[in-house]
């Protein structure tokens, strides 16, 4: 493993666990060169997801693009990067389990949007209002009334 600040390729596992789902194993280590520590994690290479963008076009699935989205709609607020972490490993899951091998981008935004509702209402409504791109104070109104009757 690269050492991030020094490019120096030996390093020492200095803590190892399994995250909360069991999904992925979070290694802490320390570069044999500069002494200087970095988190790596570990998963299974499963086969490749296949996204149906608004405009047709295919990419593979990306769950860094959903933990960046979630980490700028949660910006100022009292949510942990492992809760995060987590909502971004459910709704992997959750594809993975749904057996197919392509998924339109609509389905993961309205995965993420259910879990971030039930984690933080105002991660939710900025999640919301990017992803589904309000085009006028009317249509975030209603999305905030919908918040309001659940």
């Amino acid at each position: 493993m690269r050492c991030p600040y020094c490019t120096y390729l030996e390093s020492k596992v200095v803590d190892s666990r399994a995250t909360e789902e069991n999904t992925t194993i979070r290694r802490r280590r320390e570069c044999l060169e500069c002494a200087k520590r970095f988190t790596t994690y570990e998963r299974i290479d499963e086969l490749p997801i296949m996204i149906i963008k608004r405009d047709g076009s295919r990419e593979r699935f990306d769950r860094n693009k959903i933990l960046n989205g979630l980490l700028k709609s949660c910006e100022k607020r009292s949510i942990s990067r492992d809760q995060l972490e987590g909502i971004v490993n459910s709704v992997e899951q959750k594809i993975r389990n749904q057996m197919e091998d392509e998924v339109e981008s609509t389905v993961i935004g309205e995965i993420v949007m259910e879990y971030l509702s039930k984690l933080d209402e105002i991660a939710y409504v900025r999640f919301a209002s990017v992803y589904r791109q309000f085009k006028d104070i009317e249509t975030f109104r209603m999305e905030l009334d919908k918040l309001l009757d659940n």
